[in-house]
């Protein structure tokens, strides 16, 4: 009897996210806590004055006792009244209902499940399938052209206007269009998620990000652009010759693909239909027009109005309904007025492990004590002590370590605009001290904190992404991985380049 090779079963995500828990539970053991005074950054933007609250990055203390010594304090199984909400057993509730509707926890999970419904009744329409296979037909065989072009638009969408959530809807709409090109539900998530983070990255005007960081650093907003417009170009090309090698790699052998055995699905609902051309009725027409809409809604209204979490998911559920009522009208797939309403809860369905897993990997926040620089945390010790020993480098160096930094600091703080105000505050004047621009250490944020958004479980978005494209983090990681190797080299010799030519 042939006896199977036993092979490495990634862990489940949720089961990842406990072991980070535990890990930051034994971190309180050791680790004492500290904490910062704050103070008010002023910074121009577009002709506008803004103001963000950081922390001072010279009033750093340890929390002492009534003799002196460091206070340590270990997370219990579950919150008290003295440790808040940093129970090690409750992570899971705390997390979810951590934060408002504006983001974190809270915020993006209602995004995740509401575009998710919205979608859910696009799709049961049929016009999404039908209108693929249209695509399809009209490529010609050059179905290839495709990756760069939509990863050029992606990433642009990224680096103007710091396009993130918003690639979600789009994940469902590409993955199952590529799979019935031949390609794999990782391809669909290069050219839009991964391509909206490339961009948010290696941007020279992101208002999220690069603003925020740089506002905070002290130095004029939106500068550098001679330096970060090349490295834009420079990554989206790396993201384009990456994602189309792999592309047609797969397209030789389905098998190699991470993602052969979930998109299984796709492929035997594709296959089908393969020898008849469904129906593109007017009614299906109506739907995409109405999908095309949201998203030139959308595009306007982040780039004229500001909008944000809650008015993007407002948005999309508009399009959901009106979909909704177009297939009814239409009769599109037999749709009946009932069947929106149990579209939009299948839909919401397949992402709620994505919700659940946006509040969990929140707890891993709470345990290490929060992100307020006030509070006596875990976390503020760590910012502090891996700040100071950054010190006594040559600058290269230095701004290379900057950039491991924000990068690991990514997997605890997703937010990029909360990332920068934890972290400017002690990279801006740490860069001073070990003869590194602050522009470079902006750099060293926008590297570090855009590109690995596609590879931390920890990323609200990435699992949502993920979630859409049915497809697991821990498959997901072992084809990301590969490409974080050459995202990691590009952008060590980006930080060199950045010190040698003087980036100010």
């Amino acid at each position: 009897m042939d006896k199977k090779k036993r092979q490495f079963q990634m862990p489940h995500t949720y089961i990842i996210i406990f072991g980070v828990i535990l890990l930051a539970a034994l971190l309180t053991v050791f680790i004492p806590l500290g904490k910062y005074e704050t103070k008010d950054v002023t910074y121009m933007q577009n002709g506008v004055e803004k103001t963000k609250t950081v922390l001072d990055p010279d009033s750093f203390q340890y929390v002492l006792d009534e003799n002196g010594n460091k206070v340590t304090q270990v997370a219990p199984l579950f919150g008290t009244e003295d440790f808040g909400r940093q129970g090690i057993l409750n992570y899971v509730f705390e997390g979810l209902t951590t934060g408002d509707k504006w983001g974190t926890a809270v915020g993006i999970i209602a995004f995740i499940l509401v575009v998710g419904g919205a979608f859910g009744i696009v799709l049961r329409t049929g016009a999404i399938e039908s209108g693929i296979m249209r695509v399809i037909d009209m490529m010609g065989g050059k179905e290839i052209l495709l990756i760069p072009i939509l990863i050029v638009l992606f990433s642009l969408g990224g680096a103007v206007f710091g396009m993130g959530e918003e690639a979600i809807p789009f994940v469902m709409i590409l993955v199952p269009m590529f799979i019935a090109m031949g390609y794999d539900a990782v391809v669909g998530i290069m050219c839009s998620y991964v391509a909206t983070q490339i961009g948010f990255g290696a941007s020279w005007q992101n208002p999220f990000s690069l603003a925020v960081a740089q506002g905070i650093a002290g130095i004029p907003v939106m500068s550098g652009a001679w330096f970060r417009i090349p490295m834009w170009i420079l990554f989206t090309g790396i993201a384009v010759v990456f994602t189309t090698r792999y592309a047609m790699k797969i397209r030789k052998n389905p098998q190699l693909s991470v993602a052969y055995e979930s998109d299984e699905e796709y492929r035997q609902e594709f296959m089908k239909k393969n020898n008849e051309m469904p129906p593109f009725t007017l009614g299906h027409k109506l739907v995409i027009l109405t999908v095309f809409g949201c998203v030139v809604w959308t595009i306007w209204g982040v780039v004229a109005k500001g909008y944000y979490i809650p008015e993007i998911a407002s948005q999309f559920f508009v399009m959901g309904l009106v979909a909704g009522i177009i297939g009814v009208v239409f009769h599109l797939n037999d749709m009946k007025l009932n069947d929106i309403a149990r579209s939009f809860d299948h839909g919401a369905a397949d992402l709620l492990g994505a919700a659940m897993c946006v509040g969990m990997a929140q707890g891993i926040i709470i345990i290490l004590g929060g992100t307020d620089p006030t509070e006596g945390t875990v976390l503020n010790t760590i910012l502090h002590n891996i700040g100071s020993s950054m010190q006594g480098f040559p600058p290269v160096i230095s701004a290379w370590l900057m950039y491991v930094f924000q990068s690991v600091f990514n997997f605890f703080v997703v937010s990029g605009s909360g990332q920068a105000a934890l972290t400017m505050p002690v990279m801006a004047p740490l860069a001073d001290l070990v003869g590194v621009e602050r522009q470079v250490a902006v750099v060293a944020f926008q590297l570090g904190d855009g590109f690995t958004n596609f590879i931390v479980p920890t990323s609200g978005c990435l699992l949502g992404a993920l979630a859409a494209a049915k497809l697991d983090w821990g498959k997901w990681a072992r084809f990301q991985i590969k490409f974080q190797a050459v995202l990691i080299a590009a952008a060590s010799v980006t930080m060199v380049l950045a010190v040698v030519l003087g980036l100010s």
